[in-house]
């Protein structure tokens, strides 16, 4: 998700047994964190792909892998049938922040539209406190959010400078828009916990049809070319684009979402190391301060919840 060059956030049903504490099921939605740190690696492996395209390719592998428990699970077929309200949510969460977020890297430097679309975290945190439940907003987890916000705009200011124009404003706009966008699918999605999980392999299919239909219509198709292009791109759709939507929807519904939410501010951190690692970056002063920053609002957030 979501906020690096063509990032594609997707998922897995986790069958339990037993009814899933607030904690664990917080720990299954870090696991789409950690999944969402590998995108720009497997996405810049995937070649000269084009956005849409990828995102059909890799939302198409992402739907089937939801799709694959059912042979053994037929009732999963059922969750299909939901409310248009929730299909609604579902493709405009999945489809409508990617939409939007090729348009805004279109329309605005990618690196100043990067940074106004990974503002869906803090929204997280400040739209949960109207969740039913909740206890409102607590300071620890703001004051977390914003450390975690502050530690990536310091990642971006060690990649250059930020310039904000004002003839890229429609960009700015639709990178603004992917940040609500996603973070009100995040936390309305908490409102239709009753929903199950396997309902994402849906929205990811829908997902990539409109993807194929966006391509078609605005871009050359480009095939990846080797082995090791088209590994990139199954990694995407079975990780990133995949077992990381079904990993989230189980977090957001079950889990601690504020601490979610502060928590994702690891991903593009997560995800400059990875590609320092790799060969892809080089490693800077601005991420070891992002490192630090990112940790510490991670370990407010954290106390302040276990205070409450």
């Amino acid at each position: 998700m979501i906020g690096l060059s063509r990032v594609f956030p997707c998922g897995m049903t986790i069958p339990t047994a037993t009814p899933m504490t607030i904690r664990s099921a917080t720990l299954v939605g870090s696991g789409a964190i950690l999944l969402w740190s590998l995108l720009a690696l497997f996405t810049a492996a995937s070649g000269a792909v084009p956005p849409f395209q990828l995102a059909a390719m890799t939302f198409l592998v992402g739907g089937l892998l939801g799709c694959a428990s059912w042979i053994v699970r037929p009732s999963g077929l059922a969750s299909l049938r939901q409310p248009p309200a929730v299909w609604a949510l579902g493709i405009a969460g999945l489809f409508g922040y990617h939409a939007l977020y090729f348009a805004a890297l279109r329309l605005a430097p990618p690196a100043e539209a990067g940074l106004i679309s990974y503002l869906w975290p803090l929204l997280i945190v400040l739209f949960s406190a109207l969740l039913p439940g909740e206890g409102g907003l607590r300071a620890a987890h703001l004051a977390g959010a914003l450390l975690g916000l502050a530690g990536v705009v310091a990642l971006f200011l060690g990649r250059g400078s930020l310039t904000f124009e004002a003839a890229a404003l429609p960009g700015y706009l639709a990178a603004l828009a992917c940040a609500f966008l996603w973070s009100g699918y995040s936390v309305l999605s908490r409102r239709v916990g009753a929903v199950p999980t396997d309902a994402v392999a849906g929205f990811c299919l829908a997902t990539a049809a409109l993807s194929l239909a966006c391509h078609l219509a605005v871009e050359r198709t480009v095939w990846p070319d080797g082995p090791a292009q088209w590994a990139a791109v199954a990694a995407l759709g079975l990780g990133p684009v995949g077992a990381a939507f079904y990993l989230w929807d189980i977090g957001v519904k079950r889990g601690d979402i504020r601490l979610l939410g502060v928590g994702s501010y690891a991903a593009p951190v997560l995800s400059t190391l990875i590609l320092v690692a790799a060969g892809y970056a080089p490693a800077t002063w601005a991420l070891a301060l992002a490192c630090g920053l990112i940790v510490a609002g991670a370990l407010v957030a954290t106390r302040g919840g276990k205070a409450a």
